[in-house]
């Protein structure tokens, strides 16, 4: 046997698995892939050819070899996940029994956590835009929706009419490596939603047509740039003193959320994350604040 012809022809099929059964996209398997072919050839200088060898003792020895090639903290956690990720598979596959890189903790990195804003902010946000006016009607909307159903800014406004279902109270998106999902609508939302198509969305197409949900004077659909020009605009309205962008809105979304009792799986599902180590995040913002309000409220605080 070649030497690592195992290994590679193991991590092909686990770069198949990602995207035939995970739905990601072709950017994200090809990170994974690099992490994974560089491993490799540290397995190749070890003279460790057979899967079934690798143990947690080689894989930390592999990350101080990458720390020792200066790799910052940051880079050496996302080598680990790539690991991770790819040793569960081979459980699952039953061609490991474990995974020998569960056992080793991710570098401190340092991780900044999302800016979030508190509900009275996002309040202040939402009701800055001029509601007597097609704009801010539509502005409105787009702000109550991408904060409401925790939408990315390119799922906000590849939105089409088609896509919305304000009677069963659900948007459906395509978010990264197209993969759909169906995310619940609230009452806010969809109130503002519906005001804008019975009102704002005619007067701006001037009896004109277009497939898109939210539309601009042009007839057509409202670009990226333009929607974070907006949010620029009325958090200096509103007088925010955080900077404030659309991602912003999606980690709000998410943080309450979890402050508000919702289950962590649940969560993960409407942000249309494929790994629930990526919506784990918000965990630690939402424990943040319950530490600060226990130093600050409790007696022995």
């Amino acid at each position: 046997m070649a030497p690592l012809s195992e290994y590679l022809r193991y991590l092909d099929r686990y770069q198949s698995f990602l995207v035939v059964e995970k739905g990601l996209s072709r950017k994200t398997v090809e990170a994974y892939s690099a992490d994974l072919i560089r491993f490799g050839r540290f397995l190749e200088k070890k003279e460790t050819t057979v899967v079934a060898d690798i143990d947690t003792q080689l894989i930390l020895g592999y990350l101080i070899h990458l720390r020792k090639q200066e790799l910052g903290a940051r880079s050496r956690a996302r080598h680990l996940i790539s690991l991770r990720g790819f040793f569960t598979f081979l459980t699952r596959e039953k061609i490991i029994e474990t995974n020998p890189a569960n056992q080793i903790d991710l570098p401190k990195t340092g991780m900044h956590l999302p800016d979030v804003l508190s509900v009275a902010d996002v309040e202040a946000l939402i009701n800055a835009p001029d509601r007597t006016k097609p704009e801010g009607l539509r502005d409105a909307a787009m702000l109550e929706l991408i904060y409401g159903a925790g939408l990315r800014v390119s799922e906000l406004i590849g939105l089409e009419m088609t896509g919305i279902n304000l009677e069963a109270g659900f948007v459906r998106v395509f978010g990264k490596g197209g993969k759909e999902r169906v995310v619940p609508v609230g009452r806010m939302a969809t109130e503002a939603i519906r005001a804008y198509l019975e009102d704002s969305r005619p007067r701006l197409l001037k009896n004109g047509s277009s497939p898109h949900l939210f539309v601009t004077r042009r007839k057509g659909g409202m670009t990226r740039q333009s929607f974070w020009n907006l949010i620029g605009r009325y958090s200096r309205l509103a007088k925010l003193k955080k900077k404030v962008t659309p991602h912003t809105l999606r980690h709000s979304f998410a943080t309450h959320l979890l402050e508000g009792g919702a289950d962590l799986r649940a969560v993960q599902t409407m942000l249309g994350h494929a790994d629930i180590s990526t919506t784990q995040i918000y965990t630690h913002v939402a424990q943040r604040k319950l530490m600060e309000a226990h130093k600050k409220y409790h007696p022995r605080g």
